[in-house]
């Protein structure tokens, strides 16, 4: 995977207040081209041997993988979880228009 392949990033957060301040530092400093904020969701999962549910709100972060490690870190000092949740999925194929303004939109000057 070279530099200025697209990423699809995801991480959940525990509120929509946290997910649009989030989201705007992450476009702010151009370490993606947009940023989704889903609907609430709910989370079903054991953490430390227990049953856990919880309301969250996903990201849907479309970045270039050149950007994921500051991504990455910019995401884990803002979470207050203990083991966010953030995985980085390949994007394969898409309108290339789209995926060429998403790499200018990454690009520092």
């Amino acid at each position: 995977m070279n530099d200025d392949s697209l990423l699809l990033v995801f991480s959940n957060v525990p509120d929509r207040g946290l997910a649009k301040q989030l989201a705007a530092q992450i476009i702010a400093a151009k370490l993606a081209g947009c940023v989704n904020i889903s609907a609430d969701i709910l989370s079903v999962y054991n953490w430390d041997g227990q049953l856990q549910t919880e309301n969250e709100v996903q990201l849907m972060i479309k970045t270039t993988q050149a950007c994921y490690t500051r991504l990455e870190a910019m995401i884990r000092s803002q979470h207050p979880y203990e083991l966010p949740e953030i995985i980085a999925i390949p994007v394969v194929t898409g309108l290339p228009a789209y995926l060429d303004w998403v790499r200018k939109e990454t690009e520092t000057p």
